[in-house]
């Protein structure tokens, strides 16, 4: 999307460095040389061996992992140490909507598709999940059965700021990728969104990641692949073996190219980076949380997302459009852990933001009546929310601008 700025509005544009990172060799050979040389880990092909089931997580078609690049060549290297094994790729949705075979095929190919045992996890349908253990925030641990009775189990996935747990990958391809809507709910109950530590580019003291990690290693993850992508979506890095070493010196990749210090604006426009992220108003607090690291308060946030699949979830839409911020925040705030509302955290994310920033959304899909009654201003083009941004804030207002907000780690200083 193109956007209209004057010279004397724009502060600064924000940018992960990612896209000026030159890796040397082409994507196949970064994933091909991870493999080669695990972290913490015989290879995989060495692990396979003798191993009758082995499972393979992947992502869903919310994220844009490129598992058409990355799951052949998987696939490969499990088959060279084991050309017998039975394999099974479970997809990780989390609590989003089942993965269409259209889906699918656009993630993984034809090929893996038509010959290739898939399976999609569905967290809410209970009899598929099996208790492992009580997690360290005291939420029970129910894992989908396909990983909890294979021989070996691998996981792949990407690494990107995350707004509640950090960072993605690693742990994450586990909980919430293949577990019950109950385990997922109370990892993400209002206590433990609500924690300091459970926001972007912090694991340390997170409850969220401490409890995705004992989830991870509990069911056994013995063997990771984790990417880094550009703007583009294609990879500059990849990581392979122990579950936690593998995805830390990830994380350190990642830090290093999308860590900048917050330049604080007036306005803040920002984006998801594009499908498919951008699908639906439940994801878009992800790069609004970044956005409000650069806005002062009282400013606002321009955030771009299509929503071409609309609000995204029957709570999150319920508890979104329920009243004012603050009825929806004091309602979310008397929840128990153990009686959270899935999808019930973007709406208490958001509820913390709006106290502080009206948001505008740019959307051609989301009917804009809807989004009044999410307690947020509708727009149809970028210049659009613009003109009433400056309505809002001034004609001398300062503009900080970030093109993909999920890409960027902004850090206040000080």
């Amino acid at each position: 999307m193109d956007l209209h700025i004057d010279e004397g509005n724009l502060k600064a544009v924000v940018n992960s460095r990612t896209d000026e990172f030159d890796p040397g060799k082409t994507e196949a050979e970064l994933v091909e040389a991870a493999l080669a040389n695990p972290i913490g880990t015989p290879r995989l092909s060495e692990l396979a061996r003798g191993k009758k089931k082995v499972v393979v997580v992947t992502s869903d078609h919310t994220r844009a992992v490129p598992s058409k690049l990355t799951l052949p060549i998987l696939l490969k290297e499990i088959r060279s140490g084991n050309p017998e094994a039975d394999i099974t790729i479970l997809i990780a949705t989390g609590l989003h909507r089942p993965t269409t075979e259209a889906e699918q095929r656009r993630m993984f190919g034809d090929a893996i598709v038509d010959n290739e045992k898939i399976a999609v996890n569905d967290a809410f349908r209970d009899e598929d999940f099996d208790y492992v253990m009580n997690l360290p925030s005291g939420a029970e641990l129910w894992v989908n059965r396909l990983a909890l009775n294979c021989d070996l189990l691998v996981t792949e996935g990407f690494i990107e700021p995350h707004f509640f747990a950090g960072f993605s990958g690693g742990r994450k391809s586990i909980l919430p990728g293949i577990c019950n809507a109950a385990t997922v709910n109370e990892n993400h109950s209002y206590k433990a969104i609500a924690s300091p530590y459970s926001t972007t580019g912090v694991l340390e003291h997170n409850p969220i990641h401490e409890d995705m990690v004992c989830a991870a290693r509990k069911v056994n993850v013995q063997f990771i692949l984790n990417v880094a992508l550009n703007g583009e979506k294609k990879v500059i890095a990849a990581f392979a073996g122990d579950l936690e070493r593998a995805h830390e010196k990830g994380v350190a990749f990642v830090r290093e190219l999308a860590q900048c210090p917050s330049v604080t604006g007036d306005i803040v426009v920002t984006s998801n980076g594009g499908y498919p992220l951008d699908q639906n108003l439940y994801q878009s607090p992800k790069a609004v949380a970044t956005a409000e690291a650069c806005c002062r308060d009282g400013g606002v946030i321009i955030m771009c997302a299509s929503c071409c699949d609309g609000m995204g979830g029957t709570h999150f839409e319920k508890l979104i459009v329920r009243g004012t911020v603050d009825e929806i925040d004091e309602y979310l705030s008397k929840i128990p852990p153990k009686e959270t509302i899935s999808e019930q955290w973007c709406a208490q994310i958001y509820s913390r933001i709006l106290k502080k920033h009206r948001v505008i959304i740019v959307t051609t899909f989301l009917d804009h009546e809807l989004v009044k009654k999410a307690n947020m201003i509708p727009a149809s083009s970028v210049d659009e929310a613009l003109e009433k941004a400056y309505q809002l804030m001034g004609r001398d207002a300062q503009v900080v601008v970030i093109p993909d907000g999920v890409a960027v780690l902004a850090v206040k200083e000080g």
